[in-house]
């Protein structure tokens, strides 16, 4: 199991991501208990509209989804945005998919501190258990890590 340390936190120490209530742009509730019920690993990608790096991760995350949806993985972004046209616009731009949700709040977000996020992106991979697997894994080290999992 390979866990890096997130800002601010001993990620060692997080051993289960904590659940949360989110909507998505169309105002469904999205409960991340749920959402990962029945995969074998879920991506929990915290970014932004306005983040580059996210944006270029998102595609790699784009082409793993493409190879491994169907053997159990499964994303759910969660957005650091406060301007729901930009965040809407981004979702449409990337082609994203898998769920969206967002608070609008930004980093003023009560997730930013269960999860210790003070930038993005920001990566957890969990399972239906929302077990830790890994943080901040990305490029190949992310696809390996899926692929490892989702055999």
């Amino acid at each position: 199991m390979l866990i890096l340390s997130v800002a601010g936190i001993d990620a060692q120490s997080l051993k289960v991501a904590p659940s949360f209530t989110m909507n998505t742009p169309d105002g469904k509730s999205v409960v991340l208990a749920d959402y990962v019920k029945g995969h074998k690993a879920v991506l929990i990608d915290f970014w932004a509209s306005w983040c580059v790096p996210c944006r270029k991760e998102g595609k790699n995350v784009k082409a793993i989804y493409a190879d491994y949806h169907d053997k159990g993985f499964e994303v759910l972004s969660v957005s650091m945005d406060n301007d729901a046209a930009k965040w809407k616009k981004a979702i449409e731009e990337e082609g994203y998919p898998w769920a969206q949700v967002s608070d609008l709040k930004a980093f003023k977000s009560p997730i930013c501190k269960q999860y210790s996020i003070m930038t993005v992106p920001c990566l957890y991979l969990v399972d239906e258990n929302l077990n830790v697997i890994a943080i901040n894994l990305r490029g190949e080290a992310l696809r390996n890590k899926v692929a490892e999992i989702c055999k």
